[in-house]
């Protein structure tokens, strides 16, 4: 009989029958490691503990201590017991697919009848009498002939599609949660009772397109979330409460900072307060930019199909383009243009423009390129997602040579930016060389030893994320912790020598010779408007007072106030402080509790006792004491404080 070798993470080999499962070599190491077990990791993939090991590998086994796996195999079989608990409910449900998503997981069903909140805990119930049963979990790879025999015959139309999207070729796996059967491709737990029966919520119903296509059948789609632990899942609970707190959409509206319509879907209509914000942050970013020797362009938005045909985007992103065609005088035909969804291909042709030298290397190219993508629109959320949006955007033109230096720069320019936004916790995700690539493996060796060579250099540490990289270089993502604990995707930089490759750029080098440029993508906050709804969820509201759009209100007490109330709002506003005045015929209170909802950062109560000391009474966002102050000190601490900090 032939034989594995299984390398363990302590160093050790055993050898073990081919075929062997990993439940039967966990069971071989000891009896509680064999009921502890949950799955295993054989070489890179995670492994169901009934899979085969059928060549050598390195193992090692998964228990409910390993978070990652832990928490996969807890929502996908959650998945698979809420199918089930709907379908024994209400047998007509058709079933459809239910990935892990986030903190949990969906599942999307064809019934006639929409989901009540009722009904998810009505579901909830039999998912925890499943659990509490602690039914086997048993796979078997099925033939096509056969998995669609079986899904004709109990009538599952949508299974049926999908066994027929699946290769020819390809054998298809099934698993069971106790009678229970769906097309899967694993790895799921040993038995049901191995979920945290208390660790789970069902939390909304949402409807979605089958195949996520306008043109297909509505279904209804079940979230859920689940943890390790009852403690675990509290914890996200309240994160969520919190969040709900802190939505950028319901802000928005109580600060009056935007709103969107339908007539313009995916696109924001900035009013005063939210622009104010915008603007305050494109002048930081600009004056940032300024002082790391970038220059500032601008390029068309329209622009013609020939040069996103050159770029490769035509090919490989027309879906998402919104296209733009012209009648143009003497032309046979409409001349097709597109709305641009990145800036890059543009950058490229202003720096083809004239000739370049080694000596004008490194150039750093920046734009606030406005941008147009088609987005679904069941995925557009708020000024989140959208479809018209500002690109921090910026290309940094250089040879092969200064990849690393210039992204050490970038990393501490990086850094500073987010440390002046409140940003202190991030991490660095190195994303490698995927298996389907252009250029030399040379190549490939330089660029990434030089960004991890530069995360190292700047001092931090990074995450490698093998195979994740573009076709044709590598990249660095830079993931952001709010105030709630969320992680924001937001700065990257991708190494790419293929547009200048594709756009014919080129500079001449010390030798006199012509040389191609690499081509380094870099964005810090991604798009302002997402950036933005980020900045008003991570504080609150409670902007920091240099971006706050509406610094003080002066607030008259009596109306006999009214005269130094203006005078206040004046001295304030030739200081350079955002201020306005308040002389409604309104209660102090009243006006305290409407600018406090706005979230203004300061608001001053003026009355005679004000008038006649020259003093102002100062009530800070968030503190229900009231401190009097002189008015020239205040005007002082205010002019501080709203300075942005590249300034300070």
């Amino acid at each position: 009989m032939s034989q594995v070798t299984l390398s363990f993470p302590d160093g050790n080999k055993r050898d073990y029958p081919a075929g062997v499962t990993a439940a039967e070599v966990a069971a071989s190491i000891s009896n509680s490691l064999a009921k502890a077990a949950i799955s295993a990791q054989i070489d890179d993939a995670h492994w169901d503990l009934q899979w085969p090991i059928t060549k050598d590998a390195r193992i090692s086994i998964n228990t409910m201590k390993d978070p990652v796996p832990a928490l996969e195999l807890i929502r996908h079989d959650l998945a698979h017991i809420m199918a089930r608990a709907v379908q024994e409910i209400w047998p007509d449900v058709k079933v459809t697919i239910g990935p892990v998503r986030d903190a949990g997981w969906f599942y999307d069903f064809d019934r006639e009848e929409p989901f009540t909140p009722e009904d998810l805990g009505e579901i909830e119930a039999r998912m925890k009498k499943i659990i509490n049963a602690r039914e086997p979990v048993k796979t078997e790879v099925w033939s096509r002939e056969a998995a669609l025999k079986h899904y004709e015959e109990t009538n599952e139309p949508y299974k049926v599609e999908l066994v027929n999207r699946i290769p020819e070729d390809q054998d298809l796996r099934m698993y069971w949660h106790g009678p229970w059967q769906d097309l899967c491709r694993g790895p799921h737990l040993q038995h049901t009772g191995q979920v945290p029966a208390d660790a789970f919520k069902l939390t909304h119903v949402a409807g979605a397109y089958w195949l996520g296509d306008s043109a297909r059948p509505m279904l209804q789609r079940i979230y859920g979330i689940a943890f390790r632990s009852r403690d675990d899942l509290k914890a996200h609970m309240m994160m969520l409460e919190e969040a709900a707190k802190r939505d950028h959409r319901k802000l928005g509206k109580e600060m009056d900072l935007f709103h969107m319509q339908e007539e313009a879907p995916g696109q924001v209509f900035w009013h005063p307060n939210g622009w104010t914000i915008y603007t305050q942050l494109q002048d930081y970013m600009r004056r940032r930019q300024r002082a790391d020797g970038y220059v500032e362009v601008n390029t068309p938005q329209v622009v013609n199909r020939k040069l996103w045909e050159a770029s490769g985007h035509w090919d490989n992103y027309r879906e998402n383009m919104f296209i733009v065609e012209v009648d143009e005088d003497g032309a046979r035909e409409k001349v097709i243009n597109a709305l641009k969804p990145m800036n890059c291909p543009c950058h490229v042709q202003i720096f083809n423009h004239g000739l370049k030298s080694y000596r004008d290397l490194p150039l750093r190219m920046a734009e606030f390129g406005s941008c147009a993508r088609y987005e679904p629109s069941g995925a557009l959320h708020g000024i989140m997602r959208v479809r018209g949006f500002t690109q921090d955007d910026a290309h940094i033109f250089c040879t092969e040579e200064q990849i690393e230096a210039e992204t050490k720069k970038f990393i501490d320019f990086l850094a500073a930016i987010y440390s002046d936004l409140g940003f202190d916790k991030w991490r660095i995700k190195l994303s490698t060389r995927p298996d389907k690539r252009i250029g030399s493996e040379e190549s490939w060796d330089h660029a990434e030893a030089a960004l991890a060579n530069a995360v190292t250099a700047a001092g931090y540490e990074y995450e490698i994320f093998p195979g994740e990289g573009a076709f044709y270089g590598p990249k660095l993502e830079f993931v952001l912790t709010d105030a709630i604990g969320r992680d924001w995707q937001c700065g990257t930089l991708q190494v790419d020598p293929n547009l200048p490759e594709r756009l014919d750029a080129h500079y001449i080098g010390a030798d006199g010779a012509k040389h191609r440029p690499i081509m380094l993508h870099r964005a810090c906050l991604g798009s302002f408007e997402r950036f933005i709804g980020m900045l008003i969820e991570n504080f609150a509201g409670k902007m920091p007072l240099w971006l706050a759009p509406r610094q003080v209100v002066v607030a008259s007490i009596v109306s006999e106030a009214d005269d130094y109330v203006e005078e206040v709002a004046a001295k304030l506003i030739e200081a350079g402080i955002r201020a306005e005045c308040d002389t409604r015929n309104e209660k102090i209170n009243y006006k305290v509790r409407e600018h406090s909802l706005g979230k203004v950062p300061y608001i001053f109560a003026i009355g005679m006792k004000e008038v006649e000391n020259r003093t102002v009474s100062v009530r800070r966002l968030g503190d229900n004491r009231t401190e009097t102050v002189a008015l020239d000190e205040i005007i002082a601490t205010l002019t501080t404080e709203a300075t942005p900090p590249d300034l300070r």
